[in-house]
């Protein structure tokens, strides 16, 4: 996901890599810290495969770049968008990075085709805790914490199972 991110940051325009580098902590250093160890060396790969256009910044000094996506870069990136990995839709964080981006997408039946599997995916019974491979529900649960979890899981499906119904012109009562 670290790789979409830097793409998806430059297809909204050329960045230096420190402003990159924030811009993609903000969006993912919360849950999962980025490291200058995991960013530029995805930087150099996505170079390397001439995803990504490297310029010296004339106002930093020598030791300063300015990114850019190429036409390729993009076409990569218009590819991750549209057939996200299954992982990265049943995942929340790598979820959240695609949705990130997701408007850059032209093609709104693409952009719907994407959240329509988001939505099949949180349509499916799951939980943290079985019973053999019965799901349980939150009120079978007597440890507080684990309830906690589970009430809390429920809740913020419920959520992003309706905006999901709202942004795709679904009716939320015809899927309860």
């Amino acid at each position: 996901m670290l790789e979409l991110s830097i793409l998806g940051f430059l297809a909204e325009g050329p960045l230096p890599g420190h402003e990159l580098r924030r811009r993609v902590s903000q969006l993912t250093g919360y849950i999962r810290p980025v490291s200058d160890g995991s960013l530029y060396p995805a930087i150099n790969r996505l170079s390397k495969a001439g995803l990504l256009a490297r310029r010296a910044d004339p106002g930093a000094g020598s030791a300063r770049y300015v990114l850019s996506l190429t036409e390729a870069g993009r076409a990569e990136m218009l590819e991750r968008l549209r057939k996200p990995a299954d992982h990265e839709i049943t995942d929340q964080t790598r979820f959240a990075t695609v949705l990130s981006f997701l408007s850059l997408l032209p093609d709104i039946a693409e952009q719907h085709a994407v959240l329509r599997r988001r939505l099949a995916f949180l349509e499916t019974p799951a939980s943290f805790f079985y019973d053999d491979d019965r799901p349980l529900r939150a009120e079978e649960v007597a440890d507080p914490y684990r309830r906690g979890l589970l009430l809390t899981a429920r809740a913020t499906s419920r959520a992003e199972r309706a905006w999901l119904r709202e942004v795709l012109g679904e009716n939320p009562s015809d899927n309860l």
